[in-house]
Parts: structure tokens; sequence; C-alpha cells
């Protein structure tokens, strides 16, 4: 092979061919030449058709001519003669290998190879230039031919974008075809120029000297009647768009909308007035349609990239949106509705009919700054303008007919592509939903709500922020959409009501934005009022379900925050509302009641659906889970009409046949048991509510559905499921409430739910997850509780945090104490596991755990916690001794051996049980006693501290007593005590007074005087209506 002859060389130039060929499409997809190394290298592992290549075969079978013979040799040399291998070599053909690379012939023959295909690529490499010469010769002449005429083939639109005359244009060149471009050109030689522009490079001509004649003449042909002149200079914007840098697509951007504000005020093309409509078809419509799509994909799409710019080059974008936007808005103020000319809004809003484009723009402070700029100082028109479209659609009458679903309907059709004509009041509506859109994204930023008021025609008083908001809310409640089963259609989407519960929903998404719009009282009254007039009895056109469930969602957002919260209690201001008159949570607590009671003849529907009730209901879960709350709602009894509606759902449900599959009432059966079970759920849901609090959870026993509330609690619980946003908190929350009572622990008991924590605890520390693939043996832990127990110590603190359940579940109960436990034998009640994981005073025990001191330390670690309740820990020891056991394991925990007999083994269960001794025996705080850490320290002693196995306990475990230091408490304080006759502003003398001694030593006061000051401020509340904040209940 060293010696190649050409019939060799053209043969082996074929086969690199063919394997190139092959792989072609691997190597031009490569971003780098390394990677195109990378691919070669690694063929073998992955092209499957490797071995099939023909210049694989030749070079395999070279191989073996060459190499053959002195592979068999190396074999034989290695096998025979009962050779063994020497150390590092694995294997027989490890062995050979390397001897066959250290041979004289396999470099022999690297060398020849090597340079034979240095020479067979060299070739290739030769013949692939003079064909690439070749190609670029006749290019050179083809592009002479077209210099002498410059005339071009007429091709596709997509062939001009790939085969394009001109590579680079130089300023000569383009001052020729800026001369063609002249309207005065005849009108093939114009378009003839124009598409020659649109395949040069748009650097090129954006930075000849003529850019702008250029730009004159390319807004011209923009305007030519000629559609086919039209479509090729929109074509050079678009290809500007998405093909060049930032500062040409402004450049561009703006000559684009200059053109189009140049349109509308000039009257170079007729537009129609709205009292004509619409016809997409004509071609006038057409053209404008299309340079609005351009225009509006780009602002869609600037936002992305416009941060890494200069603001000048944004802001010029910006102003020249709003500039064309607002062109005619001064002008259509004086003319008739009808009459006036379709403003450019109504093209724009066409196609974007929801204003994506300016959520867009307003998402980012960098732009949304010199958005909201622009607007108060030069285009506040374009404000007014969208609040007089609001305002016109609301007075012209067109909310109490079916004109409006007509509308939704028409909207939903523009998306489907199935519209060609719209009507002035088709596109009247299309600028109401994309003037409502811009207008609520507006109002979420501070600097959006600062441009109202707007002063617009037919008011004598400028329109204020609160006097938008309200008349969307009557928006809202007088044309609802048409959909009542709660799932909202495309064609429902568009309603006005769906529309403003869009704007709603996202003020209460914002704390800032929703305190400054939405908690005041003119917003709640606002709301009531379908509210207050359906409670008085009377009738109100349009207003179904479906506007209830609304108000009843945005109610529920407002009080779901702790500033709604106090608006719905106690009014504006945070004060008491006047005794006549009722806040929003009365009037609220009182249409709930009604609802659940049917005491509402003046709803359409003979019976209330189930998500009208469960709305209400809802609002007030938001208010009774929490303390004032509560108070203010406990009047109404709603926990009795809950429960009352609860039993019964049930017994509906009990009476409900079962369905059977194949008849004809079958699924009609079906879907009402369905509705009814859904009903009883929600009811359930509602009156676990009240538990959130102490005093709830008593209105909750006395319904006498607690069990059936926590059996409901523990179903939802096991299935994790999230709360909503409303929600403050989950389950847990409930758990830990519902456990704080006897008649709440034993129904936690008697619903499996402390069986499944036992169980769930007794996995994580002993089994570990079932469908866990163990590859790696399960770390040793190193914290005391590990990661993956936490939850479950946690979810048993909160269950054993009262005496009261820790009484319920091992009072007067023995502990098991068995003498052998069967490893699968799973722990089910708390006793189980004070049992196996506290008290482990046997071998048996401790021979039953896996982990033992893991285990044992969650125990000790519980048990500790428990300890801190002084009823729990007098209940422990008296039953289980736990003392005595505690000490007798420390008394067991010594070294055998003779040198130090007697002395203490330290590890970490010693640590923790010397520092349980401790809690356990001396009860107070820290100036009472002194609890030893729970760590080693570093050093020779790593703990200090002794350990011990009988009482009495160290004395450097106690605290030395304190002296009783008589101080002269003779202040301002003091004195303002000792009146016995408080005048109103007593409180506040004690607190001035109380502040400044405060603030000068902290030491003047304490003792009995902080104890008899506290005394006297409660008594002072108590007896002061004005300041008392929980009414006092008077006994029968």
């Amino acid at each position: 092979m060293s010696h190649l002859s050409s019939e060799d060389e053209s043969s082996l130039q074929s086969l690199v061919r063919q394997l190139l060929k092959s792989i072609k499409e691997r190597i031009v997809g490569a971003p780098s030449l390394e990677c195109v190394e990378e691919i070669l290298l690694h063929l073998e592992e992955t092209d499957e058709n490797f071995h099939n290549y023909e210049l694989v075969k030749y070079l395999r079978n070279h191989i073996d001519d060459i190499l053959g013979s002195v592979i068999e040799k190396e074999t034989e040399k290695c096998t025979g003669e009962g050779r063994t291998l020497v150390s590092g070599q694995d294997t027989l053909v490890q062995q050979v290998t390397r001897n066959i690379r250290e041979s004289k012939e396999y470099k022999e023959m690297m060398r020849s190879m090597k340079n034979s295909m240095m020479i067979v690529v060299e070739s290739l490499i030769n013949k692939f230039e003079e064909d690439q010469l070749k190609k670029e010769e006749l290019h050179r002449k083809k592009q002479h031919e077209q210099h002498t005429d410059y005339c071009m083939e007429n091709c596709s639109d997509s062939g001009s974008l790939f085969n394009q005359s001109y590579t680079f244009m130089n300023q000569e060149q383009l001052q020729i075809l800026i001369e063609r471009m002249d309207p005065g050109q005849p009108m093939e030689v114009r378009q003839d120029a124009l598409h020659t522009l649109c395949c040069a490079p748009p650097s090129d001509v954006l930075n000849c000297e003529y850019w702008g004649t250029l730009c004159k003449y390319i807004a011209a042909a923009l305007s030519d009647p000629d559609s086919t002149l039209s479509d090729k200079g929109l074509r050079f914007y678009a290809k500007t768009f998405s093909s060049s840098t930032f500062s040409i697509s402004r450049e561009i951007y703006t000559c684009l909308a200059k053109h189009l504000e140049s349109c509308f005020t000039s009257q170079q093309m007729p537009v129609s007035t709205l009292s004509v409509g619409m016809d997409i078809t004509s071609p006038d419509a057409v053209q404008i349609l299309k340079k609005f799509r351009l225009l509006n994909e780009f602002q869609k799409e600037v936002p992305s990239f416009w941060i890494r710019h200069p603001e000048k080059f944004m802001e010029e974008i910006v102003e020249s949106t709003l500039s064309l936007l607002s062109v005619t808005h001064e002008q259509s103020l004086n003319t008739d509705t009808l009459d006036s000319a379709l403003e450019p809004v109504y093209f724009l809003a066409l196609l974007d009919i929801k204003a994506s484009w300016f959520k867009k723009w307003m998402h980012g402070y960098y732009s949304r700054t010199v958005v909201l700029r622009l607007l108060e100082n030069k285009y506040k028109s374009l404000i007014t303008a969208a609040v007089q479209q609001c305002l016109n659609y609301f007075d012209s009458g067109k909310l109490e007919d079916d004109a409006t679903d007509n509308l939704c309907t028409m909207l939903y059709h523009i998306n489907s592509g199935q519209r060609t004509y719209y009507t002035g009041s088709e596109l009247q509506y299309i600028c109401f939903v994309h003037s409502l859109c811009l207008l609520g994204r507006m109002l979420m930023y501070t600097h959006g709500r600062k441009l109202f008021p707007v002063k617009v025609n037919n008011k004598k008083e400028p329109v204020s922020l609160m006097d938008f908001l309200v008349l969307l809310i009557r928006m809202m409640y007088q044309h609802p959409n048409t959909t009542q089963t709660g799932n909202v259609t495309q064609t429902d989407s568009y309603a006005p009501a769906n529309l403003v519960m869009e704007v709603l929903r996202m003020l209460c998404g914002g704390k800032e934005c929703a305190t400054e719009c939405l908690y005041k009282n003119i917003i709640t009254e606002s709301l009531l009022f379908p509210i207050v007039t359906l409670l008085k009895g009377k009738q109100i056109k349009n207003c179904n379900e479906t506007v209830l469930i609304n108000i009843a969602d945005i109610l529920a957002r407002i009080a779901s925050t702790d500033r709604g919260l106090s608006l719905l209690l106690f009014g504006e201001n945070d004060s008491p509302i006047a005794t006549n008159c009722l806040s929003t949570a009365h009037i609220i607590a009182e249409f709930t009641k009604r609802l659940l009671d049917g005491e509402l003849p003046a709803l359409d529907s003979t019976e209330p659906s189930s998500a009208l009730k469960g709305a209400f209901i809802f609002v007030c879960r938001q208010m009774y889970n929490t303390c004032e709350g509560l108070e203010v709602l406990m009047p109404y009894g709603l926990h009795e009409s809950i429960s009352k509606a609860w039993k019964k759902a049930s017994l509906i449900t009990e009476r409900i046949p079962t369905p059977v599959a194949g008849s004809e009432s079958g699924s009609s059966t079906a879907h009402e048991l369905q509705n009814m079970m859904n009903l009883e759920e929600m009811l359930l849901d509602n009156l676990l509510n009240f538990a959130a609090t102490p005093k709830g959870l008593l209105l909750l026993q006395q319904t006498g559905a607690i069990n059936e509330c926590v059996n409901y609690m523990f179903s939802r619980f096991t299935k994790k499921l999230q709360v909503s946003k409303c929600e403050k908190f989950g389950y847990g929350v409930m758990v830990t409430q519902v456990a704080a009572t006897a008649p709440g622990i034993v129904a936690l008991q008697s619903s499996g739910f402390i069986k499944a924590l036992v169980m769930e605890l007794w996995s994580v520390l002993e089994c570990g997850r079932d469908d866990a693939r163990m590859i790696n043996p399960k770390p040793t832990p190193v914290e005391a509780i590990d990661r993956s127990c936490q939850k479950s110590f946690l979810a048993l603190v909160n269950l054993l945090s009262s005496y009261q359940a820790v009484y319920e579940l091992i009072g007067n109960l023995p502990l098991p104490n068995k003498a052998v436990y069967s490893l699968r034998e799973v722990p089910s009640s708390v006793v189980d596991v004070i049992d196996r994981l506290i008290i482990i005073n046997s071998n048996a025990k401790i021979h039953s755990l896996f982990n033992y001191e893991h285990s044992h330390m969650f125990g000790l670690r519980l048990l500790s916690v428990l300890c801190c309740n002084l009823d729990i820990l007098l209940l422990l020891e008296s039953q289980y001794s736990v003392t005595e056991i505690f000490l007798n394991a420390q008394k067991e925990n010594v070294r055998e051996d003779l040198k130090n007999l007697g002395d203490f083994i330290i590890d970490g269960l010693s640590v923790e049980r010397n520092h349980i001794l401790i809690r356990m025996e001396l009860v107070g705080g820290a100036s009472e006693r002194v609890l030893p850490p729970r760590v080693l320290q570093k050093g020779n002693d790593p703990y200090p501290w002794p350990l011990f196995s009988s009482y009495p306990v160290p004395k450097c475990y106690l605290q030395d007593p304190l002296k009783n230091v008589v101080l002269k408490q003779d202040n301002e304080v003091i004195k303002l005590l000792k009146i016995s006759g408080k005048q109103p502003d007593w409180l506040e003398c004690c607190k001035k007074q109380f502040r400044k001694n405060m603030t000068i030593k902290t030491e003047i006061i304490k003792g009995n005087a902080l104890v008899e000051l506290l005394e006297n401020v409660v008594e002072f509340l108590a007896n002061n209506p004005s300041e008392c904040f929980f009414q006092t209940i008077q006994s029968n």
C-alpha cells in the first residue's frame, strides 16, 4: 500500500467518497471541526452500518494480509509451554494486542497506510477546490449578465430568500436601485428594483447614504394601489424584522408605524366608517390588515430582547406605537360615533383582541416605566379613548339584550376564521374588549392607576378610579355570561362578565393594587348590591346564579388577605361599623344562612345549586376560620345551618337508588348521585373548617358531626391534595386543632388517622419505602432526627401537643412488654410507639429493631418534647415510671474492663437520656436549672457533664438561687395603677408612661407591678364597650 498505483488511488478515492456521502448528514449537522473529528472517531460505536462500508472492508482485508501471520505466532507464543499471565494483564487478548502494537510489522503497516491515505485525501481536496473554482466562475459570469440590465427573472417568494442575486451591494448599485424605485418610474421597473432590494442584505441597504430617500420610496410603495408592489414593500419589512439587528429592526418598525399613521392622518387610502363596517376580503382592508399584522407580530416579539439595548431604542418603538394608536382620537370626539372613520386601534384590536402586546410590554419594569411615562405626558388621550369605549358600551343598552351573546359568538369565529364581514356594532365590541384588557393590565401598577381621573365626553365630572371599577362591577352583573355550569367555553370567555372577572382577579392577585382598588367600602357596596336586593325580597333582572358565584369569588379573594378580611368585618377604616349599619360580613352571613335554609324566594331557580351554596359558604369560611371573624359571624349560627344542610344531603344520597348499567335512567341517576355526594363533601369540608379556632371547634362538636368531618379530613389528608390560593393553611393545621381536645382525638383515633400515621412512621424508621429501588445501601443517619423522619416527627408532636390528647390515647393503658417481638409486627397506636421506641427495657425490644440507635433516638427526642408539658410528664411518670427505667439504662451502660470499671459509656443514647433525666427531674426555666447539651465537644473531654444513674441530680445542673431584690417602684405608672376611678384617657396615659419608663430603664417595672399593670389594663378594656374586642357571653 506504500506504492499506490493510479488504479489503487482511484479506487481508494471512491471508497472514501462513498463513506463521506453515507455520513454526510452527521457531518453537516456538526457545529465545529472538533465535533466532526469526534463523530469520525466514534463512528463504530454510533453507526450500526459501520462494518458494511466498503472502505472498512478494504482496510480489514489489508490488515489481515499483513498482520495475520504475526497474530497467529504471538497467540501460540502466549498460550504455549504453560505460560501464565503476568500481573496487570487481565486477558490473553490484551497481551497479544500489546505485543502486536509493539512489533515492527505493525509500525511499518501504520506508516504505509497513513502515507497512502494522505495522498488520497490531498487528491480529493484538490479536486474539490477545482470544482469550487468552476462554480465561482459560472456564478461570476451570471452576475455580470444581471448587472448589465438590472433585471431579474420572476421567482417565488421562497426562492427569493435563497437564490439571491446580490451577495453584497455597493453604494453605486444602491443608488441605481433607489432611482429605479422613484414613483415616476414605470410599475415594472419599480417592482423589479424592489424585488432586487428584498434580496440584498438589510445592513447594506440601511447603511447606504440615501436611506431617507429609500425610506420615502418604500413608504410610497406600501401606499401604492398596486397590490404586487405593496406586497413587495411589506416583504422587505418582514425580512428586515427577521434577519437584522435590533437597531435596524427599530428603524423599520418606526417607518412602518409612521407610514400607517400617515395613512390615517392624510387619508391616502379609503378607510370605512363604523356605520359601513369592515369587509376583510376587500383589497384595501387586506393591505392594511397585513401591515397591522406585521406590526403586531413585532410588538409581541420585541420585549424579549429590547432590555439588552439602550432605553432610547425602546422609547422610539413605544412612542411610535402610542402615536399611531392615538392619532385620530381627538378628531373623533366631536363627531357622531357611527359616522366616525375607523381608527388604528380597531384594526389592531381585530388582530389582537385581548391586547397581548400590551401585556408583554407592561410585564417588565424596564419597558413599563417608559410606557406609563409616555401615556401620562403625551398620550393620555389613548387612555381617555379606552375609558370612553367602556362607557359607551355600558350606556349603549346592549348589556340588556341578546346582542352581547351574538358578539361573543362573533369573537369566537374570529379565531376560527369563519367571519369575513364585521358590522359597526361588532367592531365597537372588539375595540371595547381590547380597551378593557388594556386598562385592566394598566391598573395593576401604581403609575398606571395615577392616570386616573380621566375626563371623557358626556360626563361633567372626570371618571375616577373608583368610578371605573364600579362601572365594571355593574357591567358584570347586568350581563352575565350564558354558562351557568362553571365551565367557561371559548365563546363565553369574551362575555363582559368574564372579562371583568379576569380584571378583578388580576387586581386581587397583587397586594398593593388590591389595597388601592378593591379594599374600599364603595367596592364592597357595589358587589353586595344584588345580594342586598335579594335579601329585601326583590327580583333583579338578568341576575342569575352565575352573577352571584362571580361575586362570591371576588369576595372570597378579598377575605383571604388580612387587609381584605378587616374590610369585610369592620369597614374601610378598621373601625367597627355603626350599630345602625350592617357590615359586609353581616350581609354575607345573612345571605348564606338564608340560602342554606331555603329562605330566598327571590332567586330565579326553585332550589339554589350546590355551586352557589359552596361559593358563599367559602366566603364565610375565610372569615370564621379566624377568631375575629368567628366572633362577628357567631350570632348567625352558620355551623347549625351547614350541619342541617349536610344531614339533608346525606338522607337524599341514601334514598337515591343504585344506578343500573344499561338502563335509560342509569346515567341520570348516577349524575344525580354524584352531584349529591359532591354537595355532601363540600358541606363537610366547610363544616370542618370551624375547627381552625378553639371556639369554632367547640361549635363543631355541638353539631355532632365531628366524627364525619374527621373521617372526611383523613380521606383528604391521605390524598395530599393541594389547597386553593385563597386558603391560609391545609389539613395539617386542622389535625393539630382537632387533636387539642378529647372528642377530637377520639374522632381521629376512630377514623384510623393515628394508626396510619404510626404505620407511616414505622415504615420510614425501620422498613423504608416499598417502591424505592435499593441500588445503594441506605446511608447511616447523622442527625438525631433524619430528614426522612422529620415530617412524621412533626406530625406526632402536633398530634400529642395537648394533655387531653395524650390522656385519651394512653391513659390507664399498660405497655405490652412482650417477651418476643416479631420483625413483621408493626406498631399501630401511640402506646406501641412508646413501648417500641421510647421505653426500651428488654433485649427483645432491642432485637426487634433494625435500626436500634436511630429509632430509639427518635423516641427519646419525641419524649423530650412531650415532657415540656408538666401534665403529660406526670402522666408518663405515674403510669410507666420513665425515670426509673432510664436510670437503670444508664446504670447498665458502663464499661466492663478492669481498668475503667464502672465508667459510663458516652454515646448518643446515654447523652440524650441524661438530658431527659435532667429535664424531667428539674422543673423550671434557665434561671433554675442547667440543661446539658446533646452534642459532643471537640478536645480531650468531649462531654464534661457528669452522667448519673441515681438521684439526687449532680449539683452542676442546679442554678444558684436568685436573691430577692426589692426595687423601689416609685414611678408614674405605679401612681396610675393606684387611681380608683379611671377616666377614658387612662389607658393612653398608661401607654405613654410605660413607654417612657421602659426606654429609660428596663428594670424599673417588674414582678408584681407588671402583673398588676396587665390586670388593670384587661379590666379597663373589658369595662369599656368601645375598646372591648370580644363581647361578653351572657349565661342564661
